[in-house]
């Protein structure tokens, strides 16, 4: 009888729950997992040496490249690095619309996460009512900042500007009877905030429609019960933060343990899982989506009734508003120094770090007192997560893999920074 030898198989880089840029190279023992190896290295993503040759202002936009599913978290840690070197206070209004595009970026994270997450596991339906919900949401951030994904909107000292009066509509085209168009722009008829309560009135049924598909789901529980499993000694030596965290029952959540912006005047709960597998890690997510839903609701209540200022009065700064620009020659000459020289940041270092929809995203910002970062430097998430994969994919079969890459909800922007 022949022996039977370990071998070796490349998992990735092209299979779809690999995500396209991971490759893992899987020693087996016919097919259980003895060591799984990760290989990051193919996006070539470089932010952190490309915005140390950018201006502060021009470097925001490849925050928004890194986690590219979580793209105004990742602004909102680098604007709130150079507002604390800085030393200035953003406006209140500007720190309510933070929070609550913060929150819209988590749902519409952990939508595409658990669409993803289902498909590779082999379920259908629920990427399709997914990203029914993200077409919503991604309106929202094409409405505010003329983008649907790459927005650009946090700037540092407030965002770009105000909420639009309006919500754009869909028009007329071959396809679209005005019966079919009238349905469509139903909830488009005012401003984008009561867009965004319309959302968060229907979105709880929504998430109830994606446990009704998944969360007594025998074939689902069968692929996730029991895999990957962290406890909360191993989840915390491992570095995890954000669901990976929360999942083996540690309640470690920045917008409560160290808040940020107005997270302190909000009124949520932090979901904890008990046994720290990949069924614990899919239902904490589920329930941050609950609550993230009451914290827009909040937002939403207090932005119309307080309007305001949305970035600081300083100009070596924030841009001056065109009108005066275009009418007051120290205006045009501070609007011309910012967007050639741009803004110059005080001398120091500082670490700024919010809670990203996929754990503790930090920025370490070094300023020698020029117009751009000295150094910047990613505390990623996702990969302390990544690194852990071995450990928590051992003598699990290789369908399992796939499974637990999905937990991890790992994208390789900000892991290949």
């Amino acid at each position: 009888m022949a022996d039977i030898h370990n071998y070796t198989i490349n998992f990735g880089p092209q299979h779809p729950a690999a995500h396209g840029v991971l490759r893992l190279v899987l020693e087996l023992d016919g097919e259980v997992i003895e060591r799984a190896d990760p290989h990051i290295g193919l996006l070539h993503r470089g932010t952190e040496k490309l915005a140390e040759t950018k201006t502060f202002l021009q470097a925001v936009p490849y925050m928004d490249r890194l986690d590219y599913m979580s793209m105004m978290m990742n602004e909102h840690a680098y604007c709130m690095a150079i507002e604390r070197l800085l030393g200035i206070q953003v406006p209140e209004r500007a720190q309510y619309i933070r929070v609550m595009f913060d929150e819209i970026t988590r749902i519409l994270n952990h939508l595409l996460w658990l669409g993803t997450h289902a498909l590779d596991v082999g379920a259908m339906t629920v990427f399709l009512y997914a990203f029914r919900e993200r077409e919503d949401l991604i309106d929202v951030y094409e409405a505010v900042s003329g983008s649907r994904m790459h927005a650009a909107y946090y700037r540092p000292g407030g965002v770009y500007r105000d909420l639009p009066d309006m919500m754009p509509q869909y028009q007329v085209t071959k396809g679209k009877n005005a019966a079919e168009l009238a349905r469509m722009n139903e909830n488009r008829q005012g401003s984008l905030l009561d867009f965004v309560e319309d959302f968060t009135r229907r979105f709880p049924a929504y998430v109830d429609d994606y446990e009704t598909l998944l969360t007594d789901n025998r074939i689902w529980k069968q692929r996730t019960v029991g895999i990957g499993v962290l406890d909360p000694d191993r989840a915390k030596a491992l570095g995890m933060t954000g669901p990976m965290l929360r999942g083996s029952g540690i309640a470690w959540d920045m917008r409560k343990q160290q808040p940020y912006e107005v997270y302190d005047r909000m009124d949520f709960e932090i979901p904890v899982g008990r046994t720290g597998d990949s069924y614990d890690r899919y239902l904490v997510r589920i329930e941050e989506m609950r609550e993230s839903n009451k914290i827009i609701k909040q937002c939403v209540d207090w932005l119309k009734k307080n309007p305001g200022p949305v970035i600081v009065d300083n100009h070596k700064v924030a841009p001056p508003n065109r009108e005066a620009m275009k009418s007051n020659m120290e205006e045009l000459i501070h609007h011309f120094k910012l967007f050639t020289e741009g803004m110059h940041v005080p001398e120091g270092e500082c670490y700024a770090a919010v809670e990203h929809s996929k754990g503790e995203f930090g920025v370490y910002l070094v300023s020698d007192g020029a117009n751009k970062p000295y150094r910047l430097k990613l505390r990623a998430p996702g990969f302390s997560h990544l690194a852990a994969l071995d450990e928590m994919s051992r003598g699990h079969m290789i369908a399992d893999v796939v499974a637990i890459i999905g937990t991890l909800d790992i994208v390789f922007g900000d892991i290949d920074r």
